[in-house]
């Protein structure tokens, strides 16, 4: 039987490197909903592919139907900038979590599995080497650092999910996304810094040769997950084989590209020094410090280190990563600088 599957948010970055891969290896059809399509041309003129203009927090009633006519349902609308955490937060809690929890709800109420993006952000500042997703104690900073609302507000969101999943039944997946990186994160040629996530504001900042700025020197350690490994395993979570996903929760992150912010930001200058066109502009990149007060605000706190344990991923859903550092960073310069019409001699 074919399923049925509705994403809210699918013009983002996951949605739609999701719903391509639902069109390309699956006989599944999609129902989409978001306030924009630019990143979906390459889906929109599939058969199986039903794509609506609207927002989650506005059109309630074409959701609610979708969500009743569908098998599985996955909300993927969220702000996911640290930047956005502590300049709006109550922005970030009404998205993040209350119109969510709507959607939720509806999923309850109708009997629908819902596929729920968490966060590695819930783990917060825990000491553990290792992150598991269900013995390791989450660790947030004060009030005053708003830079945890978004993490609360998931991880409130993971309780009321579980708890479903116990007291009406609800089937669900948790997943949580360890630092996914690819095409069409967010704009690469977008020059204004602090308007993207650091992965693609460093590759921004070495295309409009400015400086690359390390928060607090660039000691943090994250593990970068290319964006076609993480759909991989959200499509056997979709699949669900055996009821191998249902009422579980799982780290979808590479521990073996486990870097340090500054290490990062070197490794991306010399892949682009792999391209002839931005060889010696890359060599020419320099790499500051600069305080998060400075750069984030007051009320901005870091996490040092972020490994996630992904034996259960690997047990239950038969997934590993499969994509280094160095070629997630050449697929993403590969596509954006075709597309940006620069030319690409290697």
């Amino acid at each position: 039987m074919t399923k049925k599957i509705l994403i809210l948010g699918v013009n983002g970055f996951i949605g739609s490197s999701l719903v391509r891969a639902i069109l390309d290896r699956t006989d599944w059809e999609v129902y989409g909903m978001d306030i924009g399509s630019h990143k979906l041309d390459a889906s929109l003129g599939d058969p199986r592919f039903k794509f609506v203009e609207g927002d989650i927090t506005i059109n309630r009633e074409w959701i609610e139907y979708h969500v009743r006519k569908c098998d599985v349902v996955i909300p993927l609308v969220a702000i996911a900038n640290p930047a956005q955490y502590v300049k709006f937060p109550l922005r970030v809690f009404e998205l993040d979590f209350e119109a969510n929890l709507d959607i939720v709800r509806k999923c309850v109420r109708h009997g629908r599995r819902v596929i729920f993006p968490s966060t590695s952000e819930v783990y917060g500042m825990s000491p553990d080497a290792e992150l598991d997703e269900m013995t390791t104690n989450l660790v947030y900073g004060p009030i005053d650092k708003q830079r945890w609302i978004y993490a609360a507000s998931k991880q409130l969101l993971d309780r009321v999910i579980y708890a479903y999943g116990i007291h009406e039944n609800l089937d669900y997946t948790l997943f949580r996304p360890f630092n996914w990186i690819g095409p069409m994160l967010d704009d690469i040629m977008e020059p204004k810094e602090g308007s993207s996530r650091l992965f693609t504001q460093f590759i921004s900042n070495v295309i409009f040769k400015k400086p690359i700025q390390l928060v607090d020197g660039g000691k943090q350690g994250r593990s970068f997950t290319f964006i076609d490994d993480g759909v991989d395993a959200l499509l056997r979570i979709i699949e669900n084989k055996n009821g191998a996903a249902s009422r579980r929760i799982f780290n979808l992150g590479n521990p073996a590209n486990n870097v340090t912010v500054a290490e990062l930001a070197r490794v991306i200058i010399e892949v682009f020094k792999e391209y002839p066109a931005y060889r010696e502009q890359a060599a020419q990149t320099r790499i500051v410090s600069v305080s998060s007060g400075e750069y984030f605000g007051k009320y901005y706190q870091d996490i040092q280190t972020r490994v996630p344990s992904i034996a259960a991923a690997r047990e239950a859903l038969g997934w590993t990563p499969q994509t280094s550092l160095r070629d997630a960073i050449r697929h993403t310069l590969d596509y954006h600088l075709a597309h940006a019409g620069h030319e690409l001699a290697v």
